[in-house]
């Protein structure tokens, strides 16, 4: 049980909380002395400078870092003769007065200073040597503890802590042995909006060349920190600045350092490669706090990204090809294809990163060297992104990638193109995403016959796809359509087959089963009772009457995580409404009468528009309004009333 209770309590939040906690308390209890030392009649336990100062000092290192007060102003044997004074003089009054007795009073002070031997004639003469040796113990006290205030490292990670001059390693010869550890150091550096310091960076320089590539991700987590890591963020430039710098950077990404200082001699760059890449990625961290008006329409894509760190690591690779005169685009995918096999990142991950790479100059040759008011430019680079969360992906790597050629590089004009061509695609694949059907010389259909697991054959595959629009194979990997396959197999009228998978903050459902009346809107109902908030959903049908509805949701009051059974009960209510067994209703109106849903629900008048000229197919349906419990059940429902298909 102790060492148990030791695993948990040995943390660096936990040490860190405690740190705060115990300084609190220092404060509060200095105050009740005046917040001085020199007391005429001190209390040698609790005033400044007494016996829990001197505890406090020992316990701020324990927590911080264990050799902290051998680099203080008293060494421990000055520190032990202290402690010793100050527990004589304490003994003594308990012993003189036969009580817990801590104030050093002026009768006292004659008595204590009597017991303990002090010379003199008189007992003023003693008192005085008394008390001097008392001051001179009190300030050495007093001032190792506000030394180890000053200095001592906040716990943020292990081995880690924060102090004035930046995050450092609390023993450098344990971070020296693990390489492992030493993205953490930028990472508590980037939570904390600090730096790290010159000593960390000195230590990792020394021994950085021992260590390969490998030798950074030793597992799964150390990859997926790695990730996280390259959130975009403010700070996030300064500290890949520093890994550079130090040598961390090239040695955990060989490939980026072929591209260190190369210099590429034409008339627009104005930066080395190595330079301009980091450059790009401090323009996107940018775009995050931006407040100029003709950048707050490209901040809200970044803001909108699910993976945006898969959008700084293709920036981080897009330009290693450079290190040799070839095209550097083919190159940086063949070198970028090495980084992510290490990593161990999705193979949907792996696609998108390897997609913007190849495709990084796509977007800004279609905006300024293409007539993008023609509608076949539109479709043909809207073919090439295939989905709206690639585009989004594309057209801020173009940005921040024309920004960091030089300052003037990207005009006024040129974001206006860029724009434009970024709505007339969103616009093309959102609005006409169903009337392209898959053919059967389809690129991705090519590409999933290819790749055929063992237990699903061609023609199941080509039955399950026929009819679908082309959307289906640019919104959903490889994998996740072999799932699907799976799913439907062998459906019969009155099933209904069910997947429920999470990924991060994210969760995914996919329903298959026959066609039947509300059926999208039950599923959205069945969700919505359960509190879930549905971020997008997808409907598909087949000529076969097969539909596939997929949805993703969050879990914001965190019922599929706290609740054992919870899986299987949304599954098992998903079935019964799905197949019509149960009345969604009912579970809907006991949630809206909820109180907490009373108080957060906001009315505003809703606006709808109609399109039937965008699609060949489709009419179009555009709804702005408050969000709130049920919505996409209750929109699709009405639909659903009047006879028209979701």
């Amino acid at each position: 049980m102790f060492e148990r209770f030791g695993a948990v309590f040995h943390q660096p939040g936990t040490h860190a909380f405690i740190l705060r906690s115990l300084l609190g308390l220092i404060d509060d209890r200095h105050a009740h002395f005046n917040s001085t030392l020199y007391q005429l009649e001190p209390d040698v336990k609790d005033a400044p400078g007494a016996l829990r100062d001197l505890t406090a000092t020992r316990t701020i290192a324990l927590l911080t870092d264990p050799l902290l007060l051998r680099r203080g102003p008293a060494d421990a044997a000055r520190f032990d003769d202290v402690e010793d004074f100050l527990l004589r003089v304490r003994s003594t009054l308990h012993l003189e007065c036969g009580r817990n007795q801590n104030v050093l009073s002026h009768e006292l002070q004659e008595r204590t200073a009597e017991m303990l031997g002090y010379p003199g004639a008189e007992p003023r003469q003693r008192v005085e040597r008394l008390m001097s040796d008392y001051f001179r113990h009190a300030r050495i006290v007093s001032r190792s503890l506000e030394w180890a205030r000053r200095t001592a490292p906040v716990p943020v990670g292990p081995n880690l802590g924060v102090s004035r001059d930046g995050v450092r390693f609390i023993d450098p010869a344990q971070a020296a042995r693990n390489p492992a550890s030493w993205l953490g150091a930028f990472q508590a550096a980037l939570d904390g909006g600090t730096e790290v310091s010159e000593e960390a960076l000195s230590c990792i320089q020394q021994h950085v060349d021992r260590y390969r590539a490998d030798d950074f991700f030793v597992d799964a987590r150390d990859r997926s920190a790695l990730l996280r890591f390259l959130k975009p963020r403010p700070g996030l430039y300064a500290r890949l600045s520093q890994m550079h710098d130090c040598g961390l950077l090239g040695r955990v990404f060989p490939e980026f350092q072929a591209i260190s200082w190369r210099v590429v001699r034409d008339f627009y760059h104005k930066y080395t490669v190595d330079e301009h890449t980091l450059l790009t990625i401090r323009n996107l961290e940018r775009l995050i706090t931006t407040d100029a008006a003709d950048r707050m329409r490209f901040r809200s894509i970044l803001l909108d990204l699910q993976e945006p760190e898969l959008l700084v690591l293709a920036l981080l690779f897009h330009d290693v090809g450079k290190w040799r005169d070839d095209d550097h685009a083919l190159e940086s995918v063949h070198m970028a294809e090495h980084v992510l096999d290490r990593l161990h990142v999705s193979e949907d991950a792996r696609e998108t990163v390897l997609f913007l790479i190849r495709h990084h100059l796509r977007m800004s040759l279609a905006a300024f060297r293409r007539d993008t008011e023609d509608p076949d430019i539109v479709k043909q680079f809207a073919a090439l992104v295939g989905t709206e969360e690639r585009l989004k992906l594309l057209c801020l790597m173009t940005l921040v990638d024309i920004e960091a050629v030089s300052p003037e590089t990207l005009t006024p004009w040129k974001a206006e193109l860029l724009w434009r061509l970024y709505v007339d695609t969103y616009n093309h694949l959102t609005q006409r995403y169903g009337d392209e059907r898959i053919e059967r010389n389809e690129a991705g259909l090519n590409e999933l016959l290819a790749n055929t697991p063992e237990d699903v054959t061609p023609s199941e595959i080509a039955g399950f796809l026929e009819g679908l629009p082309q959307r289906y194979l640019n919104v959903f990997p490889r994998e996740a359509i072999y799932r699907h396959i799976w799913l439907a197999r062998d459906i019969k009228p009155d099933e209904v087959h069910l997947s429920l998978e999470r990924k991060g903050a994210v969760w995914s459902l996919a329903v298959a089963t026959l066609d039947k009346p509300f059926l999208f809107s039950n599923i959205c109902g069945v969700l919505s009772s359960f509190g879930m908030n549905i971020l997008r959903g997808h409907a598909f049908t087949n000529p076969n009457g097969l539909v596939l509805d997929a949805f993703e949701f969050t879990d914001e009051e965190r019922f599929l995580e706290l609740n054992r059974d919870a899986h299987n009960q949304l599954l098992k209510v998903m079935q019964d409404v799905v197949s019509g067994r149960a009345d969604v209703t009912s579970r809907l109106r006991g949630r809206e009468q909820g109180i907490l849903q009373a108080r957060s629900a906001q009315r505003f008048t809703p606006v709808v528009h109609t399109d039937n000229k965008a699609s060949g197919r489709y009419t179009i349906l555009d709804i702005v309004t408050g969000n709130a419990l049920g919505l996409l059940y209750r929109i699709s429902r009405v639909i659903s009333q009047h006879g028209c298909d979701v």
